[in-house]
């Protein structure tokens, strides 16, 4: 009897260095050339999809059952999925969970991007690892045809994320106010209508369960785009100031949004708490450097260790550039460091109650140990009256 025929496969990653990976494809069809990268976690694949973080990368899921739960519109990060594509070791399964709306197919499919499956993913992995975050291109076609010159040219010719601001094309359009608290049972996502303190959060690619904590640790926020100065925000009356989450190169966002925090910290006296490109640009602004990783931080069990206390925190990451400890002036205190590399995941300014951390305490997918950062924040403002 003779064996049955192998499938043809109906999506390729190829990378730069030419290495080509063959499988099965999902999600819509077409190309998508980024910087790979490769996540840990075992949970929140939806969340890490519409991360705005994850601007100009693919990402590779290195736990194997992605999809099982399937997708729902209260797990987005922001409205649409980010992330440039989708990397798995095995096919999507049909979605088990009472709270699933979509397969996680159709949803990338409806939101335009591409997936594949099938391949080894711990292979990929390793060489991410030891070479760096690789720039690929990704196709999808249900009939195999691929042109391989095309592709290996494309992740060629992909100019990688230094020197590339991308929080301006994932900023929020114009100013929102948000008051939705993180999600609780039995009433879910409750509002906030009793707050204390007034927050203007500036969105380089907020998470909508950022501003949850934030609303939850008793704060009226009020989300102003990347571009906001120091006028745009004291109008506002805030009683401190939140730097989000984002994704690129945080010296050429820093073009425009460094010279609005030094105004912040030299004009006026208020907490300012930053959180991952926040915390990045905070450093910045503050007389310090940032560096490009090699494959960069993106899981939810990454071991952070609070130089003050000695406590280890659990924490979920994502960032491919770093602050550059080496590089703080006197008077800038490292406060966080990775217990992984020894790279720094926290600062603040001596005195003053500004500081800043490069991991997600809002927990989206991952640990919640970071938490008590938005409560930290929260006293800040009630101590300054």
């Amino acid at each position: 009897m003779a064996p049955a025929p192998t499938p043809r496969p109906t999506a390729c990653l190829a990378l730069a260095d030419g290495s080509l990976f063959y499988g099965a494809g999902f999600g819509a069809t077409g190309i998508a050339v980024a910087e790979m990268c490769f996540n840990t976690a075992m949970t929140g694949y939806q969340e890490i999809m519409t991360d705005p973080s994850y601007a100009g990368q693919i990402v590779t899921f290195t736990f194997p059952h992605i999809g099982n739960t399937g997708t729902n519109p209260e797990d987005d990060e922001c409205a649409d999925p980010v992330a440039a594509g989708m990397v798995v070791k095995w096919m999507p399964t049909e979605p088990s969970s009472w709270r699933a709306v979509q397969h996680l197919s159709d949803w990338l499919a409806a939101h335009g991007r591409i997936a594949i499956g099938g391949i080894d993913t711990r292979r990929l992995t390793r060489a991410i690892r030891q070479q760096g975050a690789p720039h690929a291109a990704l196709a999808h076609d249900p009939d195999g045809n691929f042109d391989i010159e095309a592709l290996v040219a494309a992740a060629r010719g992909f100019a990688g994320l230094e020197g590339v601001d991308l929080a301006k094309d994932v900023t929020c359009a114009q100013s929102y106010r948000w008051n939705e608290m993180r999600w609780a049972w039995p009433d879910g996502y409750a509002p906030q209508l009793a707050p204390k303190h007034k927050v203007v959060a500036i969105d380089y690619g907020a998470k909508r369960n950022i501003l949850r904590c934030l609303a939850s640790a008793g704060c009226d926020v009020t989300v102003l785009p990347a571009s906001a100065t120091y006028d745009d925000i004291i109008a506002h009356q805030p009683d401190g100031v939140f730097l989000s989450n984002g994704p690129g190169d945080p010296a050429a966002t820093g073009a425009y949004a460094v010279p609005m925090i030094r105004d912040i910290l030299d004009k006026s006296d208020l907490p300012v708490f930053g959180i991952c490109l926040g915390h990045q640009m905070l450093a910045l602004a503050l007389g310090g450097k940032t560096v490009k990783m090699s494959h960069g931080h993106h899981g939810a069990n990454h071991p952070v260790k609070d130089i003050d206390t000695g406590k280890v925190e659990i924490t979920s990451m994502n960032h491919g550039f770093a602050v550059d400890s080496q590089s703080l002036p006197t008077g800038v205190i490292e406060t966080h460091r990775s217990l992984f590399d020894g790279s720094n995941c926290g600062i603040r300014m001596d005195g003053r109650p500004v500081y800043s951390v490069q991991h997600h305490p809002e927990a989206s997918p991952g640990p919640q140990d970071s938490y008590y950062l938005f409560e930290r924040f929260a006293d800040a403002m009630a101590a300054r009256g």
